[in-house]
């Protein structure tokens, strides 16, 4: 097991599945690098505010070391995912973790891991990217579905009740009636859709980025 990883992470940048399937292939990489991002970021954000939380409370009780040392090992493992994400949406792994000292006998090496650094940045890491996550995985929705949904609401908006305003059109620019409506979407939906590449390419860079900066390539 340990041969094979770390002969993927020596694996050069050019053979990396980023770097296959062409400018398609990279965005759908990069959607589901954002669209991924909340769930995993939710889960993550919960596990570690959860297990720092009841660690920190019950270090009096002596329990406290083992909880944060569980607490750790998930981070990193969680920090581990995030890390081929990374990867695989950029065609760039992360700096390697530097190899630590192994751990000497006794108590203390089986709760080494609550000594390590890297651990407790994995741990800030998935609390902080945790809002971040939020933002990107909202904009790129709304960028994909205020596309498409504008370019086709000539299509499905004839059964939405029309009352005093008709829509964001009116509103803005005092134009009623559904010709205009149909024509002001139309016109923002394509230009959501033609502004889709680099927006989306711009969040997954964002948020990649805050993980290159904590996160680092390794075993867990």
């Amino acid at each position: 097991m340990t041969t094979t990883t770390h002969a993927q992470a020596m694996t050069p940048v050019s053979a990396l599945p980023a770097d296959r399937g062409g400018h398609g292939g990279r965005f759908g990489r990069e959607v589901g690098y954002l669209l991924s991002g909340l769930p995993l970021g939710i889960a993550s954000f919960t596990l570690m505010i959860t297990g720092f939380a009841l660690g920190v409370s019950t270090l009096i009780l002596f329990v406290g070391v083992p909880v944060l040392a569980g607490t750790l090992a998930m981070a990193r493992y969680l920090a581990r995912v995030e890390a081929d994400h990374i990867a695989n949406v950029t065609g760039r792994p992360l700096t390697a973790r530097a190899v630590a000292p192994g751990p000497g006998p006794g108590r203390s090496g089986r709760w080494s891991g609550v000594r390590d650094p890297q651990a407790w940045r994995d741990l800030v890491h998935a609390v902080i990217a945790f809002p971040a996550r939020v933002v990107t995985f909202s904009l790129t929705l709304a960028w994909l579905a205020g596309g498409v949904g504008g370019v086709t609401y000539g299509l499905w908006s004839w059964p939405i009740p029309r009352d005093d305003s008709d829509g964001w059109v009116n509103l803005a620019f005092g134009m009623s009636g559904r010709m205009p409506d149909i024509v002001g979407n139309l016109v923002l939906g394509v230009f959501l859709l033609a502004t889709t590449v680099p927006v989306i390419r711009g969040l997954a860079t964002a948020q990649a980025s805050l993980g290159r900066v904590l996160l680092r390539r390794g075993d867990v």
